[in-house]
Order: structure tokens, then sequence, then C-alpha cells
């Protein structure tokens, strides 16, 4: 079969060989009425891009990456939803990777999209301070990156977060108000900045309350899942009585496995410990008891900073670098409020 070209496409649609490229790599550039017409001639030939010759010329490729956390957390699904809705607007494709909270893989998946010559990044860090070996290397190569949900630590770099000493000040202070003297805190890696801020904000909490920092048990663990969770809440039960007042997870995940060990071994929440998760994705609402959380704008941060990735890689001298920073909502349903206020 004859390979149909470009110059074929322009001559079907009336137009000429650079509206037909500027279709293909910058359709905003293009009016709508016009770009349909290209569209549907390149529909007609059946006309297919030479992918890696035009990123050879352009030095970069219609593709952005992004690198998450964890895909089987649903916030970062909301955050990819974001993300590639925005850039399908904008005529860019989105491949998706995740870090597995490891550095050595985050690492090796940001080489991988630096070979692949994508136009920027959008990630989310393992490391604490966001700027890293690997972060660094793509900055050696010209290529944006965007910090999301996590707050550059440079002046030069854009990022979207929330405030998670916030948000941990607003989930302490809610099982406080329903009469909580005592915490455990079920937290992942607090090498990971969204621990170590919902922490933070944990203790501002117990200070407000005028309760020490002995009023709070950390209970650490590996991963941020529901199986880690699980994990947890079988600690907290061998460490023997009295369990805490309440519980603080850093993540919706965690609080649905210590929900369920708590349901196994006959404690009610919210009537024998109070129970409060973190991003309030979908499943918190039907969970056996509904869970308190508290919720992050997921969608929002990812669409935001894939805007400000692509007027980044549009104008990279003229951007203005900006540092996006959402508030966290507090969402109250039964497991954060025991019957009467009190405490056991």
């Amino acid at each position: 079969m004859k390979t149909v070209g470009i110059k074929q496409v322009a001559a079907r649609a009336g137009v000429s060989a650079g509206t037909v490229s500027n279709v293909l790599n910058r359709p905003e550039r293009v009016a709508e009425p016009t770009r349909a017409r290209v569209e549907k001639a390149i529909d007609e030939l059946g006309f297919v891009r030479n992918g890696s010759a035009s990123t050879l010329r352009a030095g970069h490729s219609s593709t952005l990456g992004l690198m998450v956390l964890d895909l089987a957390n649903p916030f970062f699904v909301d955050v990819a939803r974001g993300v590639e809705e925005t850039a399908s607007e904008r005529g860019y494709a989105v491949i998706l990777a995740s870090s597995g909270e490891s550095g050595e893989r985050e690492r090796r998946n940001l080489r991988v999209l630096a070979e692949q010559r994508v136009r920027g990044v959008l990630l989310t860090p393992v490391g604490d301070d966001g700027d890293g070996e690997a972060s660094a290397l793509l900055r050696e190569r010209n290529v944006p990156v965007v910090l999301l949900d996590h707050p550059a630590p440079r002046a030069d770099q854009c990022s979207v977060a929330v405030d998670d000493v916030a948000g941990g000040e607003l989930a302490a202070g809610e099982l406080l108000a329903g009469g909580a003297r005592t915490l455990a805190f079920v937290t992942g890696p607090l090498t990971l900045r969204r621990c170590a801020d919902r922490r933070k904000g944990a203790l501002r909490a117990l200070r407000s309350a005028e309760l020490g920092r002995e009023a709070m048990r950390e209970v650490p663990v590996a991963a941020m899942n529901a199986r880690a969770g699980q994990e947890a809440a079988r600690r907290l039960l061998e460490a023997g009585p009295p369990l805490p007042d309440g519980i603080l997870c850093a993540n919706d995940l965690l609080a649905l496995g210590v929900l369920r060990v708590l349901s196994q071994v006959g404690l009610k929440v919210p009537t024998d410990v109070t129970l409060i998760g973190y991003d309030d994705i979908e499943f918190t609402a039907a969970a056996a008891v509904p869970l308190s959380s508290v919720r992050q704008p997921a969608y929002q941060l990812g669409r935001i900073a894939t805007e400000l990735l692509l007027e980044e890689c549009g104008d990279p001298s003229g951007h203005a670098h900006q540092r996006v920073m959402f508030q966290p909502e507090l969402v109250v349903r039964e497991s954060s409020r025991r019957p009467g206020g009190g405490a056991r």
C-alpha cells in the first residue's frame, strides 16, 4: 500500500501542508472548522504520522510523562484523569508510570521518560525535597518538570499541592472534637512528605487541645494500602489495652484496612473507637461504617498541574513559575463521632 503523506492530506482538506502540521503538533493554533476538515481528511485517507521522524525534528514528542506514587490508590487515579483529559484537549498523550514509593524505581522510570523525549513530566516524588537525582537529569535535558501533590523546593519550578499540615490538623481536630483524648496515627514512611506533614498537623491539633505529644501513638507501616492498615490495626490490638480513643490514618486505604480488622474482632466504630482517613476516595462513603475523611481536589490537582506544564513547554523563557497550594476540606461521616460525643 502506498503511504499517505501530509501533502495528500492537505490536498484533500484544501489547506496548506503547514496547516496540517499545525493540526498534528499545535492544534490550539488552528481554527476549529479548519481543524475538523483536516481531521476528516486524515480519517478518510488513513493517514498515520511518523512519530519517530517528528520527534527527531522537534527534539521532543507530543507526549507528557506522569509519575505517581501508587496506581492502586484511587486518589492517584483521579489525579491521572485530570492530567489525561487536560493533555488530550491540547493534543498530547500521557505516558503513565508509578514509582511504587521506591526511589530506585522512580529514577529508572524517569530515565525512560527522558529517553522517550517526552515534552514534560508531572512528578509526585518519593523523596521529601522533590529535587532528586532523577528530576535533575530531566532539567539537564531541558525537560520541564512540574511537581504534583508536592510543593516545589525551588523558586524556578512549578508545583501544585494541598496543605497537608492543615489537613492533618483538621483530621486530628475532628477526632478530638468527638471526645477522643488519646490518638493513634497510622502512617506510611515519614520520608514521604505527605505523611510527615499530616503528622505535623496532628501534633498541632494536640497542642491546641492542650494535650502533649505522648497523647498520640505512632504506628508506621511500610506501605499505604489496606493490607498495611490491617497490619497496623493488629499491632495496636497486640499492644494491649487501652486502645486509643481515636485512630487517624494517613490515607483512606489504611483506614479501610483498620476498619476491617476492628470489625473482625468485634470492636465497633465509632462506639468503641473513632476513626478518620485522608483523601476522601469514592469507597469511603460506602464503607460498612461511612468513613470521615479529609478531601483533596484530586482531579483539579491533575488538571492545573498539566496546564502549568503545558504553559512552560510553550514558552520556557517567558513562563512565570507558580506554586499553587489548595486547602483541604473536612468531610464528617459516621466513623469519627462517638454517640454522646464523650471519650470511652
